[in-house]
């Protein structure tokens, strides 16, 4: 059966929709209100990294907004030469000017959508994908980029994804947004709750968790790790 994608935000509108908040993604506390654990599954992302590369020097950031998951990954391996690549360019120009301050290594900036990214193969130790996969949309993308990942590592390096995700089952994906939408009412009320269903819906089109754990394993990656999940988030990985 084959989904119908074409009511989905155009990468435009996604681009537009960011170039617009760089400021509030610039602040974890604000930029990430709407992930539950943010600030946890960031420290377990980067320090799953730092403890399967601890002599990386090579790192790219997909989907790397204001640079939070960047400036953490340098907090714990310093220098490293950092590709940047997010649709917006003022998200990257402000990644930009927090990381310099950071690092003694090159700073690369790529804008453009992630299916596009041509990476050089066997280059990168860590690669780093925040809140950005869940904008991919059919099964042919999801396999695109996994596969492009995987290729673009080092042996022995490693992937770590902090994200939206969804559920094979019907009945637990209402579950967990049930309690999501507690959540966020809980931070800002009924219309709150609503406001972000509603740019989810538009927006974004997750996959479970289940699903993205079997692609790692499709593409060849050989260790793959679950570091954390709560409700509708997950934060996982693997290692080439």
């Amino acid at each position: 059966m084959t989904t119908d994608y074409s009511k989905k935000a155009t990468n435009q509108q996604i681009r537009e929709r960011f170039d617009n908040d760089t400021e509030r993604f610039s602040n974890l506390e604000t930029g990430q209100q709407t992930t539950i654990d943010a600030p946890l599954t960031m420290e377990l992302c980067t320090e799953a990294a730092k403890y399967t590369n601890p002599y990386a020097t090579q790192l790219l950031d997909i989907g790397c907004g204001a640079g939070n998951y960047t400036l953490k990954m340098l907090s714990k391996i310093p220098n490293l030469n950092c590709v940047l690549n997010d649709l917006s360019m003022p998200m990257l120009q402000k990644a930009q000017e927090r990381i310099v301050p950071q690092t003694e290594g090159t700073i690369t900036l790529i804008q453009d959508d992630m299916r596009n990214l041509n990476l050089a193969d066997n280059h990168f130790d860590i690669i780093l994908a925040a809140a950005t996969l869940h904008h991919l949309r059919d099964d042919d993308d999801w396999e695109l980029m996994f596969n492009k990942i995987y290729k673009a590592l080092k042996p022995g390096g490693s992937f770590w994804v902090s994200d939206l995700i969804s559920h094979d089952s019907e009945m637990i994906k209402r579950l967990f947004e049930d309690k999501y939408g507690n959540y966020l009412e809980s931070l800002g009320g009924r219309e709150y709750r609503q406001k972000v269903f509603d740019y989810v819906n538009y927006e974004d089109t997750p996959r479970s968790l289940n699903y993205q754990l079997e692609l790692l394993a499709k593409v060849g990656f050989r260790s793959i790790e679950v570091l954390h999940k709560n409700s509708c988030f997950a934060a996982f990985g693997a290692i080439k």
